[in-house]
């Protein structure tokens, strides 16, 4: 019997799906590398306990970068981690895997990404558009011939897509998501304060207060970081409102490819797109005030996914429950 697994590899976190058990695996697309002798010393969670916190000798890396692969030889250590992970290391058939690519990943991404899977053991790999798998994890019934969008904001890109009659209509990718978010903070928090702060620090702001939309109540959050004077360890407080100002230029990016998207739209999926709504998913689905600010400034109201951190990985086992049905209209296969 052939392991079917799925694998949304993101590049903040990736999900793995295994077929009948569901998602069985879900950790940050993070690996930790000793460079005295270019050995892999730990993948996923104890991998991002490491960042900021290592000697010279340790190298931590992210090797999927804007949604695709950045470090082959790491990505291929980290899908094989996954798979010996959530099927036998001893496993006697190989099993089928299914990966989600950015819709405008480029072929030569997309062969890497089959290589990669079929070095780290995989007998066949199947690559699907993410905003097609994001679609079917949502819940849209994607055959039928009435349109509907999505918006996909991971950690590295962003897809606006309009999908009818199992295809994609119109669709545009960003290398601008949650990872922009981050940046724009500590950017914010080193210039405004004087304060250096890592990664964590960063990306912890922005799912406590993270606010797309300014507050009446303002949270506030006490962050630790070095006074880039002083050199010393230094508390300051930041408010929402702050971070909201602070990441109003990605989110104008966003806005702007949801626009780009809608100007493509036939008027017909239009009309179907303004009765349901878009929908968002991804991670950066969570950040508070983003369906009120796409209402506001698009005009179309915006859902947020059930569970929009998981609709790609569950769009991936979707799919691989109905392998012979999908497989000549959404899949490539190598």
């Amino acid at each position: 019997m052939f392991t079917k697994i799925g694998i949304d590899l993101g590049t903040c976190n990736s999900l793995v799906f295994t077929l009948k058990k569901g998602i069985t695996l879900q950790e940050p697309s993070v690996v930790a590398v000793s460079l005295v002798d270019n050995k892999i010393l730990a993948v996923g969670r104890e991998a991002k306990e490491m960042t900021g916190r290592t000697p010279d000798t340790i190298k931590i890396y992210r090797p999927l970068q804007d949604g695709v692969i950045a470090d082959f030889r790491v990505t291929q250590a980290m899908i094989k981690y996954f798979l010996d992970k959530t099927s036998n290391r001893f496993r006697i058939f190989k099993p089928e895997l299914m990966i989600g690519v950015p819709a405008g990943a480029t072929s030569t991404e997309r062969r890497a990404l089959i290589e990669a899977g079929m070095n780290a053991g995989a007998k066949q790999v199947f690559l699907v558009k993410e905003p097609i798998l994001a679609a079917i994890g949502a819940g849209i019934p994607i055959n039928s011939c009435s349109g509907n969008m999505i918006i996909d904001i991971g950690g590295g890109t962003s897809e606006a897509a309009v999908i009818s009659l199992g295809g994609i209509v119109t669709c545009h990718s960003i290398r601008i998501a949650g990872d922009k978010f981050d940046l724009a903070i500590s950017d914010y928090i080193k210039k405004k304060y004087n304060l250096a702060i890592g990664e964590q620090t960063a990306e912890e702001i922005k799912i406590k207060i993270g606010t797309a939309f300014p507050e009446k109540e303002e949270k506030k959050l006490e962050i630790r970081g070095r006074d880039l004077v002083s050199g010393l360890p230094k508390n300051i407080k930041v408010s929402s409102n702050e971070i909201c100002e602070t990441i109003s230029d990605v989110l104008s990016e966003v806005i702007r490819l949801i626009k780009s998207v809608l100007v493509e739209t036939p008027p017909e999926l239009s009309a179907d797109i303004m009765n349901k709504g878009i929908i968002l998913s991804g991670g950066g689905a969570l950040l508070r005030g983003l369906p009120d600010l796409i209402a506001e400034l698009i005009g179309v109201p915006a859902i947020v996914a059930e569970d929009p951190l998981t609709c790609v990985a569950r769009g991936t086992g979707i799919l691989l429950e109905n392998l012979d049905i999908y497989k000549r209209t959404i899949m490539t296969k190598k």
